[in-house]
This record gives C-alpha cells, sequence and structure tokens, in this order.
C-alpha cells in the first residue's frame, strides 16, 4: 500500500472513531499538511465539517457550535503557527469545560527540530490545557489505521469524562499526502453511533455531610454562579423552595431565563449590594463556576466561618478565594435532589426579606433603564430581555457586557441560553464563538464593546459564509469602558491612550466589507424596530450603538444607587 493510501487509511479511521463515539459537527481550516484529513471528513456526510479560514477564529467557531450542541467539536487544522493560534479557544474551553477536539496535522517525526517548512514542537503543545494529548504514528501500512480509530473514540471519551474539555489529536503525515483523483476511493459513509454521556453520582458520604450541616441552618444561602450549558434549572429552584433558602443566580447560571415569578431567584443583588450589607447567612451552598459579580464575589470571601459546600464534577474545585473548606463532588441536578430532604428549618422571614429587597432593587434599575436619557448601555439588556423569542440565545462580551448582562437583564419566563466566554474571560472570539452558536440553527444576539469587535474581525467571514441567524450588537464607546471603574482612570495623562486605547472604527463600513447588512441605531425606538426586523428576515446583520463612555459611568452610578436605596427600605437602613 503507497503512503497516500495509507494516509487516507489511517484518516478515515479517526473520522470513524469520532463519529462511532457520537460526533456530528466539525470545522476544517486551509492547510497542505491536514489534506488526509480534510478528506476523510469531505468524502462523508454523517459529521457535518465547515470551513473557517482563520484558525482563531475557527477555535472559537467550534467552541460555540459545541457548547451550543453539547457534542464533542473537532477542528482539523495544518501544522506550524496554524496549530498555536488554537491556543485561546483550548484555553477557554479547558476552563469552560467544553469539548473541543484539536486535530492537529504535523510534520513526520523525521523532520522535527531539522528547520522543515511550517513545522514546530507542536506534541503536547496545549500543555495543561488539554484533558488528553496523543501523538499518532505516522501511517506507512494498512496496520497503522486501527490506531487512529481508538485514538478517535478516546478522543471524545476523554473530552466528556470527568470534567468535560478539550483534547489534542497529534497527527504526522508523510507526502505524497493524498492519491491522484483517478485512484482516491469512493465516497464513504462511517458508522453514526451514540454519543454516550458519564454519569456522577454523589457519594452518600458526602451528602450526608452536607445533609446536616443544613438540618443545622437557619440562613441558607444558594449561590448559582456560571456553568457551561447551564446548572440545571429545576432541581435548584426546587431546592431553594424546599430550604427557604435565597438563590443568588448568576446570569450565565441558566436560571435567569425559564423561571416563574414565584421562584425564590434573585438577580439584582449586584446592583444593591453595593451599597447594602445583606444579611449574614450561616450556610452557603454554592453551584457552578465563580459569579460574575465582584460584589458577590467579595461578600463569599467574607463570610470567614460560614460553612460553605461547592458542589462540582469530580476533580473540579473552582474557588479563588480559598474560603470553601468542603467540595461535594457529584452532578449538580443529581445533588440538588438529593438535598431536597434536608428538612431545614430556616429563620421566619429569612427568605422573603432577600426576595423583597431584590425585587425592589430590580425594579429601580428597570426604572433606571427607562428614565436615563442618551444611549445607556446597560439598556440594551433590558430591551433584549423582553424582545427575544422563546429559544433564542444571547451571548455576551466579556468587560464591561457580561457586566451590564448581570445587572441589567434581570429575570424572563421564557427560556433564553445566555452564555458567555467566562473561562478566561478573554475579548478574543467572541464573535466567532457566537457565530458557532448560531450556526446550531437557533436565533442568537452576541452584544460586544468595539474593540472586541475589532479583535475578532474574520467573524464577520464566517457570518457571510454560513448566513447563520446571527445578529451582532457593537456597543461602540470608542474605547474600553470598563477602565473607567478601575484605578487607573485616575491618571488623566495616560489613561486614554493606554488603557480606553480607543480603536476610531466605523462599524457598519466594517460590516460592509463582508457585504452584512448593518445599520446605526439613534433611539431605543429604532433599537426595537432592528432587533424585530432581523427576527423577522433571518440570517446575519450588525448592528451599532454609539455611547460615550464618560457618560456611561454616571448613567451606571445613578441606577446603583436606585438599587440600593430601594434594598435599603427593605432592610431599615
Amino acid at each position: 500500500m503507497s503512503i497516500a493510501r495509507a494516509n487516507t487509511a489511517a484518516a478515515r479511521a479517526l473520522v470513524e472513531g469520532l463519529a462511532r463515539a457520537g460526533v456530528r459537527h466539525a470545522v476544517v481550516t486551509p492547510g497542505s499538511r491536514s489534506t488526509p484529513l480534510v478528506f476523510a471528513l469531505a468524502d462523508q456526510d454523517v459529521i457535518c465539517p465547515r470551513l473557517v479560514i482563520d484558525e482563531r477564529s475557527a477555535g472559537f467557531f467550534a467552541l460555540g457550535l459545541a457548547r451550543a450542541t453539547g457534542t464533542p467539536v473537532p477542528i482539523a487544522c495544518t501544522s506550524g503557527t496554524a496549530v498555536a493560534n488554537l491556543f485561546p479557544a483550548i484555553a477557554e474551553a479547558n476552563l469552560s469545560r467544553v469539548p473541543v477536539i484539536a486535530l492537529t496535522a504535523d510534520r513526520p517525526p523525521r523532520l522535527r527540530d531539522l528547520g522543515a517548512a511550517q513545522t514546530i514542537d507542536q506534541v503536547h503543545l496545549f500543555g495543561r490545557h488539554v484533558r488528553w494529548s496523543v501523538d499518532l504514528p505516522a501511517p506507512a501500512s494498512p496496520s497503522d489505521a486501527p490506531a487512529f480509530e481508538v485514538a478517535g473514540r478516546r478522543a471524545v471519551s476523554m473530552a466528556l469524562a470527568g470534567l468535560p474539555g478539550p483534547v489534542q489529536v497529534n497527527a504526522p503525515f508523510e507526502e505524497p499526502l493524498v492519491e491522484p483523483p483517478a485512484d482516491h476511493p469512493a465516497d464513504w459513509r462511517p458508522l453514526a453511533g451514540p454519543l454516550a454521556r458519564p454519569g456522577h453520582p454523589p457519594g452518600t458520604a458526602a451528602l450526608e455531610d452536607a445533609r446536616r450541616l443544613l438540618r443545622e441552618a437557619r440562613r441558607p444561602l444558594i449561590v448559582a454562579g456560571p456553568e457551561t450549558g447551564g446548572l440545571p434549572l429545576e432541581p435548584l429552584v426546587a431546592l431553594g423552595r424546599a430550604l427557604e433558602a435565597p438563590v443568588l443566580a448568576d446570569p450565565l447560571s441558566g436560571l435567569r431565563a425559564g423561571v416563574g415569578p414565584d421562584a425564590p431567584v434573585l438577580d439584582a443583588y449586584d446592583g444593591w449590594m453595593r451599597t447594602v450589607a445583606p444579611p449574614m447567612p450561616d450556610f452557603v451552598l454554592r453551584f457552578g463556576a465563580p459569579p460574575t459579580s465582584k460584589v458577590l464575589n467579595q461578600f463569599l470571601a467574607s463570610l470567614a466561618g460560614v460553612p460553605q459546600i461547592l458542589v462540582d464534577l469530580p476533580g473540579g474545585f473552582r474557588e479563588p478565594n480559598g474560603v470553601v473548606p468542603v467540595v461535594l463532588p457529584g452532578d449538580p441536578g443529581q445533588v440538588a435532589a438529593a438535598l431536597s430532604d434536608a428538612r431545614t428549618v430556616a429563620e421566619p422571614g429569612w427568605c422573603a426579606a432577600w426576595l423583597d429587597a431584590d425585587r425592589k432593587a430590580r425594579a429601580a434599575l428597570d426604572a433606571a433603564c427607562r428614565q436615563e436619557d442618551g444611549a445607556f448601555e446597560g439598556r440594551v439588556f433590558f430591551e433584549l430581555r423582553e424582545a427575544l423569542p422563546a429559544g433564542a440565545a444571547l451571548v455576551a462580551g466579556n468587560s464591561m457586557p457580561v457586566r451590564d448582562l448581570d445587572d441589567f437583564f434581570g429575570l424572563r419566563e421564557a427560556p433564553l441560553d445566555i452564555s458567555a466566554n467566562r473561562g478566561a474571560n478573554g475579548i478574543d472570539g467572541v464573535v466567532s464563538t457566537a457565530a458557532g452558536a448560531a450556526a446550531a440553527g437557533r436565533p442568537t444576539v452576541v452584544v460586544v464593546g468595539d474593540v472586541s469587535f475589532l479583535h475578532d474581525l474574520n467573524a464577520l467571514w464566517l457570518a457571510r459564509e454560513y448566513a447563520p441567524p446571527l445578529l451582532i450588537v457593537v456597543v461602540n464607546n470608542d474605547g474600553g469602558g470598563i477602565f473607567h471603574y478601575l484605578p487607573q482612570a485616575a491618571h488623566e495623562a495616560r489613561f486614554e491612550r493606554w488603557f480606553a486605547t480607543p480603536p476610531r472604527i466605523d462599524v457598519c463600513r466594517a460590516a460592509a466589507l463582508f457585504d452584512l447588512p448593518a445599520a446605526r441605531v439613534e433611539s431605543w425606538p429604532g433599537f426595537r424596530a432592528q432587533v424585530a426586523g432581523w427576527l423577522e428576515r433571518g440570517g446575519p446583520a450588525v448592528l451599532e450603538l454609539t455611547t460615550d463612555r464618560a457618560e456611561n459611568v454616571a448613567m451606571h452610578r445613578r441606577a446603583w444607587e436606585a438599587a440600593g436605596h430601594a434594598a435599603a427600605g427593605v432592610f431599615g437602613r
């Protein structure tokens, strides 16, 4: 058998292993060394491959698609710096626990460390950022193909086992990479198997320890932090009711949408806890990653001597404050259901006071959104709360957008998939991530700042190429608005150039470069009309809202002050 035929057999075996393990989507980037992988994906119809020209964008596109579908998504890329460009998305997938599979083509071992073109050391390149990494042999005969099939199946298993996350399969190929057209085998159909999801039942001893602490608690508090795919809504709401415990729900927890008005879920705490000290709990039960809210994180870190239990998958420990003495390993839904019978006797009025303060603060924040003249950045999420249909997706950029989501979105009864790249908190790749989410078929709105938009401009090619139902809302305040809330803002001589970094871009002209429809809105009725029009038309579009950074700082502070004043009235402060 020729080297070319061995390459084809091995690459097809790798794809066979992925398909048997339940993979249905893949991303392909251009290049030569990855030719066997590209043909193996292009010649079959079980796994749907999508081309993305830029590897950095491709990594985030795969991240968004994997998060939206809940299934592993492989990325086939060529050798050299192409692989390194996947690193930002791999780092985010690691911390966000998203199963992305890097299929990195490579030069054969004999060409490594010799100055060969497009050759870098990419064996275990991602280090501890991946759950598993393997360097396969360069195919030389039919006997090598089974190892590739096993690697495909194992890659899926390792991406889902324990803590879900990225893996790397490094695949070296000798030349000739592929047969001439006349000798290339016909299209094929790999076997399509089911996706196996591991279970994580909680341990009996750990559950009993948690029940004991809950039975002794009189002021229990539940914190639902960010979680990829969302925490299980119904079990956590039921747990809050059973324990008579307030549930502080992060906007990325999955508990901000699809929630009835009688649920003990709080959503305005970041606004009012800035100026009002909440009642002290005597027990805290935490789910998910650390909350988006800095105020809430500081409050949790201050609870010295208060028992806190962190519920996480086995091997997980997401607690940068170092104050959680007990980790309860297990599936969050199963843990919540198992703890609902703890028979806690809460202090009379404990949960009601929290809820009353939070509801009044939410009303104050909503009123502030309506009353502020001009383009208030926080109002974007207030408007989207009502504008988006059930089952749509909302992606928030980092820096100010995710914080405005936290403060001004609130709760809604209709379901909505809300996400953000909060693993590494980067501003890169956000639009590409949203494009990947939209590729799963649901209407998706992404809200980013102008700096983040510029950082991921290649994502507009994706929007044009695949025409997903994606609305890109760019809050253009000509720079990094979040820095106005940090100490460096006081250094006026250095601030604007080195921290605010105004990019001075015309968002609509950038969209026109990729033939995307774009509009600049000047009013909130105009904003609502543009969103409604996009929902009716479908496809991709760009919407620009121009704001003033300094004015928005004042607007935010007025809104937070109003929320604090409303909550203080409940607590008599």
